[in-house]
């Protein structure tokens, strides 16, 4: 055998060996980098949950005290007067749906898109009931007629977009529980 070939048969024996070595070495290295990035993620995951889930159910708690607050009944026991006229109740109304709702206009970073949607439906909803209503009463006539008008029209609703959006609130709550 010449001696270029048993040079060459030599560098064979010792490399493969060494390739095999070194392929094994990377990919159990790989792995475990790997391994270590997935527990790091997942560890940062968890610490930014264990700060955002508390925020996150503050959120819900306000928006559903947003929801009790402008519900109409509650409105009118706050707002209502005995010698205020049907068209200043309207405003204050109004008012105070807007007051209620752009107090909370923040906790939309920490709802669903969709949540949010529904609650702006809701808002959009009640104001248009007190319009809707109001358009049909004097605006000189007295709040309490306004007021009445206002009780028997949601009487006679199975239910409201404000109720809706209070078991919607319930429900996305829920999935962090």
């Amino acid at each position: 055998m010449p001696t270029w070939l048993a040079v060459l048969l030599e560098i064979v024996k010792i490399t493969v060996p060494a390739l095999i070595v070194f392929l094994t070495i990377y990919m159990l290295l790989k792995e475990f980098l790997q391994k270590q990035l997935q527990m790091q993620n997942l560890e940062y995951r968890q610490r930014q949950q264990s700060i955002s889930l508390p925020m996150r159910l503050q959120a819900y708690e306000r928006l559903s005290l947003l929801v009790e607050r402008i519900t109409l009944p509650n409105l009118l026991f706050r707002l209502r007067t005995e010698k205020s006229t049907s068209g200043a109740l309207r405003v204050a109304l109004l008012l105070a749906i807007q007051q209620e709702f752009e107090h909370n206009v923040t906790q939309q970073v920490y709802v669903s898109d969709k949540l949010w949607e529904i609650l702006r439906a809701a808002r959009h909803d009640t104001e248009n009931i007190v319009n809707g209503i109001a358009e049909k009463v004097d605006p000189k006539a007295s709040a309490e007629e306004l007021a009445n008008t206002l009780l028997l029209y949601l009487e006679s609703q199975e239910s409201s977009a404000l109720t809706m959006a209070q078991m919607a609130i319930k429900t996305e709550a829920g999935l962090y529980l």
